[in-house]
């Protein structure tokens, strides 16, 4: 199925929402991080990210970067939902520059629940139980990233709980090859 065929009259785009960055009191109080919010250089982008998704949109979205996103639907201009439409049981979500696991989707939900909330959310829209703890941290002040410094998103709770809205340019990387970097617990 390609992107034209896909019915998106099934998932109707929810209502767009703009969101500024936080108010200063709400912001992480640590001083500015170097470019991919870590102490090390400039970190890479993966040559060949996952849907299409655009490298310098990546790379903008990922590195040095604490409050934005791609802009809203940007993961429907991609091939991401005729990949989800293949899968099985769960999609694996992978960072952008580590390659190291971030989210397993669904989890406790169907593959149409996380599509509609994503597309009413406009980004990709997560659940507590989808995160991979050992690889993910959340800032005080919300915002989302992996713990190797990758701006992720941000958590907008809801009355279920936590939603981490996560910027599809930022998962839409390959596994890791074995041994590369450190953090790789996946249940």
């Amino acid at each position: 199925m390609n992107r034209k065929s896909f019915n998106h009259q099934k998932y109707p785009l929810g209502k767009q929402q703009h969101h500024s960055p936080p108010p200063a009191f709400l912001r992480d109080s640590t001083p500015p991080k170097a470019y991919n919010n870590s102490n090390s250089a400039r970190a890479s982008i993966q040559k060949e990210l996952r849907w299409g998704c655009d490298h310098v949109v990546a790379d903008r979205i990922c590195n040095s970067n604490r409050y934005y996103s791609e802009h809203a639907g940007y993961f429907l201009e991609t091939t991401f939902l005729d990949d989800l439409q293949r899968v099985s049981s769960v999609m694996k979500f992978y960072d952008s520059i580590t390659g190291q696991p971030l989210f397993v989707a669904p989890r406790g939900r169907s593959i149409d629940d996380f599509v509609v909330e994503s597309r009413n959310q406009g980004w990709l829209s997560f659940r507590h139980d989808e995160v991979v703890w050992s690889n993910v941290k959340i800032l005080e002040d919300g915002e989302a990233v992996s713990v190797d410094g990758t701006h992720l998103g941000h958590d907008m709770p809801d009355k279920e709980g936590s939603r981490y809205i996560i910027n599809i340019v930022s998962v839409a990387g390959t596994p890791n090859k074995v041994g590369i970097v450190k953090h790789t617990s996946i249940k």
